[in-house]
């Protein structure tokens, strides 16, 4: 997935300490929504300057009944002139995605299509949001045969 991100060789200066402001350990925490009954979480967030202008991220998530692990990677891609994000799950997620600037945020939208234990397609998504001095990530998985819905935001905070 990585490899299909073309990473820059240097960015600009401020898009690369726009990105390094968010190293650091995070904390937050949410609620399932669309089971049976909501489910309340907690979630840490690791984020560590990388090279060539970009920064590593992963976490996990506790449910009552599972951990959720995420990691990926977002850049400054000087050529492209973009910020550029990758993700990947313990859940079999993978998504990659342009961060569309607006104000004082960055979005990155992934989504990905793909198939159930019971072989019924799923869609899943993860919006991540740079925001000023804070992140938030919204989560949601789609089932098609049933239409049900799925959803979680996650606000962090410094650590």
């Amino acid at each position: 997935m990585a490899a299909a991100m073309a990473w820059p060789v240097q960015a600009n200066d401020a898009q690369t300490d726009r990105l390094y402001d968010f190293a650091g350990s995070w904390r937050g925490s949410g609620a399932l929504v669309g089971t049976d009954k909501n489910e309340e979480f907690r979630c840490r967030l690791m984020v560590d300057r990388g090279s060539l202008s970009k920064i590593n991220y992963s976490g996990r998530c506790s449910l009552v009944n599972m951990n959720l692990s995420v990691a990926g990677t977002i850049a400054y891609n000087a050529t492209a002139g973009q910020y550029e994000a990758v993700m990947s799950s313990n859940a079999g997620f993978t998504g990659d995605a342009v961060g569309r600037e607006r104000g004082d945020r960055i979005v990155f939208n992934l989504q990905e299509r793909q198939a159930d234990r019971r072989g019924n397609d799923v869609q899943i998504g993860a919006v991540i949001e740079l925001i000023g001095q804070s992140i938030t990530v919204h989560f949601q998985v789609e089932f098609n045969d049933s239409g049900e819905v799925m959803t979680a935001e996650v606000p962090f905070s410094r650590m």
